[in-house]
């Protein structure tokens, strides 16, 4: 099975100092999911990440949604103290930004791809996905959620060209009961694919790993750690046994990078450093 390497991307306007930028447009996802768009563009590549700063709060890493060389947009689940507090911002509001961060996602034209989002990861898979429709790829997007309520993108995704949408929630009340792995592999068995690409929890990543490993096809998922620079100097995001930084080396591996790290499918570290087990 043959992998290539993804190359560290060189953006065109990185920014490493955080600049205060208006959001231009707020829209409700869901009861606890918000998408923001930003007036600025960093002319990012799907599959990278941008830190967010509330000043006097906090920063952290956020998946970028969009990057259309006007405006960037991210979507982000209130979870947390952080966004929480972010959720509560309008139009017109201020946030600090900085980045583009990380690797990108690696496809050919006229490719036939398959994109796993588990919740969320709709997000910058779409982003994925509109790159991949202007370069005439055929997508199988395949999303999955716990119930219809938390599906994310759809009328989106179903409005971009040559791309196939396939449901999957937990309970069954929207498209196959189960989880969107099974899906794709029910779409391997009956499709030629030439890469597969996921988003979403470490659980379903683990899973399309072995999918990929079983029917020897090339797979780049993103990969989410603890991190705080961004850029490969703290140290906070390596990973245990080969000391990749998520910020750099990541955070979209290939399978190959993937089948030599210890920790992937079992743990992840918190910011004091100990574990924390699947």
């Amino acid at each position: 099975m043959f992998e290539e390497k993804i190359d560290l991307p060189t953006a065109k306007k990185r920014i490493d100092i955080p600049t205060m930028v208006k959001i231009i447009e707020v829209k409700q996802e869901t009861n606890q999911v918000k998408t923001f768009t930003l007036d600025i563009s960093l002319h990012a590549q799907p599959g990278q990440f941008v830190n967010i700063w509330i000043p006097g709060l906090d920063e952290k890493p956020f998946s970028i949604a969009e990057d259309n060389g006007k405006t960037l947009k991210i979507t982000f689940f209130a979870v947390g103290q952080f966004t929480n507090h972010l959720f509560n911002y309008k139009k017109g509001d201020k946030i600090g930004i900085r980045g583009p961060y990380g690797t990108y996602y690696r496809f050919l034209p006229h490719s036939t791809l398959a994109l796993l989002a588990g919740g969320y990861g709709a997000a910058p898979m779409y982003f994925l996905a509109q790159k991949a429709s202007q370069m005439n790829c055929t997508i199988h997007f395949i999303v999955g959620a716990k119930t219809k309520e938390h599906l994310l993108y759809l009328e989106l995704i179903q409005n971009l060209p040559n791309t196939f949408l396939h449901i999957a929630t937990d309970d069954g009340s929207k498209g196959h009961k189960g989880y969107n792995t099974e899906l794709l592999e029910k779409i391997l068995k009956t499709h030629i694919i030439h890469k597969v690409f996921a988003c979403g929890p470490e659980k379903m990543l683990y899973r399309t790993h072995q999918i990929c490993m079983q029917h020897k096809i090339t797979g780049q998922l993103s990969i989410e750690r603890y991190m705080k620079c961004g850029f490969g100097v703290c140290g906070q995001c390596v990973l245990d046994n080969t000391g990749d930084r998520v910020c750099l080396e990541g955070p979209v591996m290939t399978t190959e990078q993937l089948n030599q790290i210890q920790e992937f499918g079992l743990y992840h570290r918190d910011k004091e450093g100990l574990k924390h087990f699947f």
